[in-house]
């Protein structure tokens, strides 16, 4: 990501008591929850018979309801203070609208829903602040997914038509599901303070009733507005109702032309799902290839398969099967059945595009990766003889952060103080550092400068509850690499494992 290309701040005052009051509060109710949460995790992977397993699954909600309330809490705080800034650089629209889909994807399979994704092929990628462009999706598409029973959930971008008069690009994110919709009424009052659709949804979702009045603020920050209406369907679509969530703004366009690697070939797409069906085809035609009811590859959808069954192989061509995370021991039957290849949903753009020339034999090389681990999603990354410097006051945190990482086969060592990190890295060699930002004596951006003074370039991860973009901005002025927020979660460690561990996609986070 290139770096900050400009600051829009919205503030009424230079220091702001309240704004430090709400930097504190962060902190110390994120503290907590992370050691809840973490802990509540690290639980379900043990042993534990079934009435164990209902009650800590059961905590575990009571847990993430918490944490998304005090989300929404300090969000809207910090909007009615009018202290909102946004960080503008170069986003990678299918980065964004993919990490929100996998992100929420698990929520979404737990219930049988669908979940997909899209970005026209005609969308450019936008100069924005991507983490307000991330909580305004993510606050979106987690309403369809917790509102919908059964169906799915569309994520998409599309170019409006006309562009903004000053010669920006219009575009519209939009999330469509296939809930219970939201009647005329309605559609004003959800997006308010406290709003519901029906007065019984605050109790029987969990909700304050925050999350849209968040998308409303903040999509009129970035001069833009948020909608609701109903879901439109086509002659093909089964799944009847739900609602379209739209917000719409205009956008400075980046010059960063999508690769077309399926130009000239033309792909099959068989699901019983509209979204995915819809998703697929869009994917395949912002890869420059063709939608056809017949053609050389055929990309085939598990579900609606009876259980214990496969799908069956079209009738002409190779076929390619889609599977949810959780279906990932079909693979080798599949393999034995004669499917060359397997995509897992949510779908990523450039693995479709990768396996449908392998299986089309167009790509020797990408046929040469189909024999290996294709998708992170299924084989979690290790990280046998990493290893790692945490820096950590809280005992909690520093239990469950240390679990986590050696599970990921990580070495691990610890500091309680940002002295004892300094110490540490000055006598031994690390291949990373996790570095809490609140610590005594030495807090830990204090500890980053003294450690870069050194010259000292071990990667450095900010691990902490504090989650403000001026917190973010403290740790990467500091000498800070990138900034991961508590509570803390495998997935992201994983994630924050792979991207600093290897050398040749490293890039500090701005």
């Amino acid at each position: 990501m290139a770096r900050r290309a400009a600051t829009k701040r919205i503030e009424t005052q230079a220091v702001d008591p309240a704004q430090q009051f709400l930097r504190l509060m962060s902190h110390e109710m994120r503290t907590p929850l992370n050691g809840v949460l973490g802990m509540i995790n690290l639980l379900q992977r043990t042993r534990l018979d079934g009435a164990q397993r209902a009650y800590a699954e059961n905590a575990r909600q009571s847990a993430e309801h918490l944490l998304g309330l005090v989300n929404d809490l300090l969000d809207y705080a910090r909007l009615e203070a009018g202290a909102l800034e946004f960080d503008l650089a170069p986003v990678d629209l299918e980065g964004l609208v993919r990490g929100v889909a996998e992100l929420l994807s698990p929520r979404a399979h737990d219930k049988g829903l669908e979940i997909v994704w899209s970005v026209a092929a005609d969308a450019p990628d936008i100069l924005a602040d991507e983490g307000r462009l991330r909580q305004v999706l993510f606050n979106l598409a987690g309403n369809a997914v917790k509102f919908t029973e059964a169906g799915g959930v569309r994520l998409s971008v599309e170019r409006v038509a006309p562009d903004a008069d000053d010669g920006r690009v219009r575009l519209a994110f939009i999330v469509d599901d296939t809930g219970p919709g939201v009647p005329p009424e309605a559609r004003a009052r959800i997006f308010e303070e406290f709003g519901h659709a029906d007065s019984s949804d605050a109790v029987r979702h969990d909700g304050a009733g925050l999350g849209l009045a968040v998308v409303r603020k903040l999509a009129a920050a970035m001069g833009g507005t948020a909608t609701v209406e109903d879901r439109p369907s086509s002659a093909d679509d089964s799944a009847q109702g739900g609602a379209r969530f739209r917000f719409e703004a205009a956008f400075e366009a980046v010059a960063a032309p999508r690769d077309k690697p399926l130009r000239g070939q033309t792909v099959a797409v068989r699901s019983p799902d509209p979204f995915v069906h819809a998703a697929a085809a869009d994917q395949i035609k912002a890869s420059g290839g063709k939608v056809a009811a017949k053609a050389a590859v055929t990309l085939i959808d598990h579900a609606g398969t009876p259980a214990g069954d496969l799908a069956s192989l079209p009738a002409t061509g190779r076929g390619v099967v889609l599977l949810k995370p959780s279906e990932r021991d079909l693979i080798p039957r599949y393999r034995t059945a004669g499917f060359h290849g397997y995509l897992i949903k949510p779908l990523r753009r450039a693995s479709l595009a990768e396996r449908v020339l392998a299986a089309v034999g167009a790509d020797p090389a990408a046929a040469t990766a189909a024999a290996a681990p294709e998708d992170d999603r299924v084989v979690p990354a290790r990280f046998a003889g990493v290893r790692v410097l945490l820096a950590e006051d809280n005992p909690v945190g520093a239990l469950l952060a240390r679990t986590l990482l050696r599970r990921e086969g990580c070495t691990v060592e610890t500091a309680a103080t940002g002295h004892e990190a300094v110490a540490a890295l000055a006598r031994a060699r690390y291949d990373l550092v996790f570095m809490d930002m609140r610590m005594p004596g030495m807090d830990g951006p204090a500890a980053a400068r003294a450690i870069r003074a050194t010259g000292d370039a071990t990667p450095i991860l900010a691990l902490t509850a504090n989650a403000f973009a001026e917190d973010r901005r403290l740790c990467l002025e500091a000498g800070m690499d990138d900034h991961l927020v508590k509570p803390l979660d495998a997935d992201a460690l994983r994630a924050a494992l792979a991207r600093w561990t290897k050398r040749d996609i490293r890039a500090k986070v701005g």
